[in-house]
Order: structure tokens, then C-alpha cells, then sequence
């Protein structure tokens, strides 16, 4: 890193410092962006559980009902571990984090939105494939596909104007981190599209399997992808 880069980094500090205060306020100010982005994400992980009705049928079959319920919980487990490790990676991003602009707000907003349509396609993949229609199945796969591949891109954004203003960030190396960060989200969002494809022209499950693999590769580098490895070392 080059000695002027190092200080426009500085300059930048400095003025958002004297701009905002120790403690910034209004728009500014991150706890509050923190606080309701948890209460948003709380409420989407709640709104996936609607989807688990109590079968019907004929009386002394509840058994067996249940068990015929499967694609519901397997469609339930995929998005409940998506939105949990959404929020744990947005509280490892807003640790890098020290002041909020507008345009971070909105791009913060816009990841929430993309997470709080993962309910609709839960709900279109388990009555897909409890109906037992192959197109249908196929539909249902390639809409939940796009939406993952939708809420990939919001993070591409979050991180690339991170990875942009170093002067909104916390620490001096913070904006090169989420540089890194990008290739990430390009990952999920190469990865949501190939299950789509495979889910479309193999098998439906094979789709739902890898959307349920995915959120742990999202849980396993939620602090990056290079920390991955430092972390084995260490251990």
C-alpha cells in the first residue's frame, strides 16, 4: 500500500471523526442499523415456521402423514439455516463496520429485502414436491435458485462499497477483507445457479440438497474465506 493511500485513508478517518463524533447519531450511527436489521431478520425466521401445517386426513394416519410431509421440513431446514447464517455473517460484517452513510443503509435494506422473500419460495418448493408434479418440482427449484442468487448479489454490493470507503470502516486493512469478501458472494451466486441447473435437468432434490449444503459453507466462512484456513492452523 502506497504512502498516499495510507494518507487519504487517515484524512478520511479524520474527517468522518470530526463529521459525526465519537458517538454518531441519526443515520450515522450503526447500533441502530444493527438493531433493526435484527429485528427484520427475526421476523423472517419466524414467518418460515407458518409453513409447517398439521396434515389432514382420515383419523388413526397421523403417522404417516407426517412422515409424507418430508419436502416441508427439508424445504424448512434450507431457509431456516439460510437466514441463521445470514444473520451471523451480518453481525461479523457490522463488527468492520464504525459509521453508516445513506447509500450503506440502502444497501443494507436491499439485503434484507433479498432474505425476506426466501419465505415465498420455502413455501412454493414444499408444495411442489409434496404435489409429485416433475414440472412443478423443476419451477419451484430454479424460482428458489434465483432468489439464493438475488440475495448473493445483495452481498456482492454490501461488500463492494465496503471494500470501496475504507472510511467508514474500522480498521485501516478492513476494506481490502471485503474485497475479498466479494469472491464470496460470486461463489454462492455461481453455486445457487448451478443447483438451479441441476435441480432443473437432474433432480428436483438433488437442487434442494445443495441449497441445504450451502448455507454451511456460508456458516464455515462467515469471518472469509481466507480465515478458513488460518483458523485449521491454529488449531
Amino acid at each position: 500500500m502506497g504512502a498516499s493511500e495510507t494518507e487519504r485513508r487517515r484524512l478520511d478517518a479524520a474527517a468522518a471523526e470530526e463529521a459525526f463524533g465519537a458517538q454518531p447519531m441519526g443515520w450515522a450511527d450503526r447500533d441502530r442499523a444493527v438493531a433493526f436489521s435484527d429485528g427484520v431478520l427475526a421476523i423472517i425466521i419466524t414467518l418460515l415456521v407458518l409453513d409447517l401445517r398439521p396434515p389432514e386426513g382420515e383419523p388413526g394416519q397421523l403417522l404417516s402423514r407426517l412422515l409424507n410431509q418430508w419436502p416441508t421440513y427439508l424445504a424448512y431446514i434450507a431457509s431456516y439455516l439460510y437466514v441463521g447464517v445470514a444473520w451471523t455473517n451480518h453481525k461479523a460484517v457490522f463488527r468492520h463496520i464504525r459509521w453508516m452513510t445513506p447509500r450503506l443503509h440502502w444497501l443494507n435494506l436491499f439485503v434484507l429485502f433479498t432474505t425476506g422473500l426466501l419465505p415465498f419460495p420455502t413455501a412454493v418448493v414444499a408444495a411442489a414436491i409434496d404435489g409429485g408434479n416433475r414440472a412443478d418440482e423443476q419451477a419451484a427449484v430454479v424460482l428458489y435458485a434465483v432468489i439464493g442468487t438475488l440475495l448473493c448479489l445483495s452481498w456482492l454490493l454490501f461488500f463492494h462499497y465496503l471494500s470501496r470507503h475504507a472510511e467508514v470502516l474500522q480498521h485501516e486493512d478492513d476494506d481490502a477483507f471485503f474485497a475479498g469478501e466479494r469472491l464470496r458472494a460470486v461463489v454462492g451466486a455461481v453455486l445457487y445457479v448451478g443447483a438451479g441447473l441441476l435441480g432443473y435437468l437432474l433432480s428436483p432434490l438433488l437442487g434442494l440438497t445443495i441449497f441445504i449444503v450451502l448455507p454451511i459453507f456460508y456458516a464455515i466462512s462467515s469471518e472469509g474465506l481466507d480465515r478458513i484456513g488460518a483458523g485449521r492452523s491454529r488449531s
